[in-house]
């Protein structure tokens, strides 16, 4: 990832350990407007479903964030959900959105 700014590095790697940790299906990472990072798997319960991105923003929301700088997914999707990228402009209209496959490589950013 020697592309990326360390802190959009940064949120690949907690997405990727995330993931790794608990075996989910995707990891996320959000850094908010103070350079406070939340990350969040898949939640797949009977009663909840939640992306790893929709989980992650609204970790930070419940932790009182008010806009976010960036986000990272990692997932063995072709593209970030549509309902995830709507969870994070719900909170930063431009605020990239990297998609990184299960090694940490970045595949696309969606603006």
């Amino acid at each position: 990832m020697p592309d990326l700014d360390p802190e959009d590095e940064k949120l690949v790697i907690l997405a990727r350990s995330t993931r790794a940790r608990i075996q989910a299906a995707e990891g996320a990472a959000v850094r908010d407007t103070d350079g406070r990072t939340y990350a969040a798997a898949t939640i797949d319960l009977p009663s909840l479903k939640l992306t790893a991105l929709q989980a992650a923003v609204a970790a930070a929301v419940s932790s009182g964030a008010e806009g976010l700088e960036a986000a990272a997914v990692v997932t063995a999707e072709p593209l970030v959900a549509e309902t995830s990228v709507h969870a994070v402009r719900d909170l930063a209209a431009d605020a990239p959105v990297l998609r990184a496959d299960a090694a940490g490589d970045v595949q696309e950013t969606v603006r």
